[in-house]
């Protein structure tokens, strides 16, 4: 269930190994399945359509237009009526966090109809007011700008994308916004949104950017375990889920880390992408009650032990690859005051890559993820280097 890259790479996946029984892809929004990262690119920023999903990923498959209300074993109870199952993938995604003081009155942007109804609001001479400074609220204050609105940002943490960088790499960002005509505010906690919340005088619209969460309660009862760290569907190294026949992935999958030691939600398109494959593998090696282990572990390979992300903002390009130990990174690569573009490093206690913020130097996020995926421990002086290519450190 789900209707999102996730869901439809997992229906793709299960014909691509031979299943030719049915299919039912649930989705909550009535519009054909569609790529979600042009939403804050180029679907604001210009007049631009929702892109489409290859409709040959889930050609044969059924589209249920609802929501999943219980789940209990052959059976998914949702608002469209019960849909019988004999496997069933998890690929709910994620929706948008809202202030605990929020009446709803704010913008979100998560699905095509948000990004639609954000852009029409945004014209010229408009002040739009932007809650959260991260990945989201990065983009939407560039596409507001873009389009001549007045824009202010308020951010609870030191430094925008602080959650993800850290306050030092996060601070390098904080110039831009100025530059752009972009008033930002850091240190400045919100509560709620609307009549019980911030009303900044003559503020037309307010976007809520607080980052996103799996909806998730509807599993309470089911057998289906959630991970309540990361808040996502706890599955294992196969991407089963605690509730036999049943695998989860994309936003929603709270899977094992070694790198970090912990569970992640990756919540980028990459794993997406990829992990429906050990899911779709899984959920039919588990109905020929035949468990491959090698066949699972190989696809495995595919799946990034790595958070990524990326943003266009005030005409630069921010790629992030990895995984963060400390608030400050080890090194840079670059001016970060410059003209130029610059990446950050950070490194663990035996030298080893494991993060890179890669800022107009995507050859740097390219390589650093490979170096990274190896557990390479580079010479810091050579990685250091803005002329040394990272393969070559």
């Amino acid at each position: 269930m789900g209707a999102g890259l996730a869901g439809v790479r997992a229906a793709a996946s299960l014909r691509e190994r031979g299943y030719s029984g049915e299919l039912t892809l649930l989705g909550a929004e009535r519009e054909p399945p569609y790529d979600r990262p042009p939403l804050s690119k180029k679907v604001l920023l210009a007049d631009a359509d929702p892109v489409p999903l290859d409709p040959s990923w889930y050609a044969g498959a059924t589209l249920v237009h609802g929501r999943a209300t219980e789940l209990a074993p052959g059976v998914l109870g949702t608002d469209a009526g019960e849909l019988p199952w004999d496997g069933l993938v998890l690929a709910t995604g994620a929706e948008p966090r809202r202030l605990s003081g929020s009446d709803g009155a704010a913008a979100v942007l998560r699905t095509a109809a948000d990004a639609l109804r954000l852009r029409s609001s945004l014209v010229p001479g408009a002040h739009v007011v932007i809650v959260g400074a991260g990945w989201i609220g990065a983009e939407v204050a560039t596409a507001a700008a873009k389009r001549g609105c007045a824009v202010t940002v308020l951010e609870a943490g030191t430094a925008p994308l602080v959650a993800s960088l850290g306050p030092v790499a996060g601070e390098r960002t904080a110039r831009w916004y100025g530059e752009a005509g972009v008033e930002l505010r850091t240190g400045a906690a919100v509560s709620g949104v609307g009549s019980r919340g911030v009303r900044l005088a003559g503020a037309d619209l307010v976007v809520e950017a607080v980052g996103v969460r799996p909806r998730l309660d509807w599993l309470a009862g089911s057998g289906v375990e959630v991970d309540g760290a990361s808040g996502g569907v706890l599955v294992d190294e196969h991407a089963r889920s605690t509730l036999a026949g049943v695998v989860a992935a994309g936003d929603c999958a709270a899977r094992w880390s070694p790198r970090t030691g912990r569970r992640v939600r990756t919540e980028h398109w990459d794993d997406a992408l990829h992990a429906p494959s050990v899911a779709a593998a899984s959920l039919l090696d588990h109905h020929r009650e035949l468990v491959r282990v090698d066949a699972v572990a190989a696809l495995q390979d595919e799946v990034a032990d790595h958070a990524e992300g990326e943003i266009e903002q005030f005409g630069r390009y921010l790629q992030w690859v990895g995984w963060r130990h400390d608030d400050a990174p080890a090194l840079w690569r670059g001016d970060p005051a410059g003209p130029e573009g610059w990446s950050a490093i950070w490194l663990d206690g035996e030298g080893r890559l494991t993060g890179v913020l890669a800022v107009d130097r995507p050859r740097d996020a390219v390589q650093g993820r490979r170096l990274i995926d190896a557990g390479a421990a580079p010479d810091p002086d050579r990685l250091a280097d803005p002329a040394v290519p990272l393969r070559s450190a």
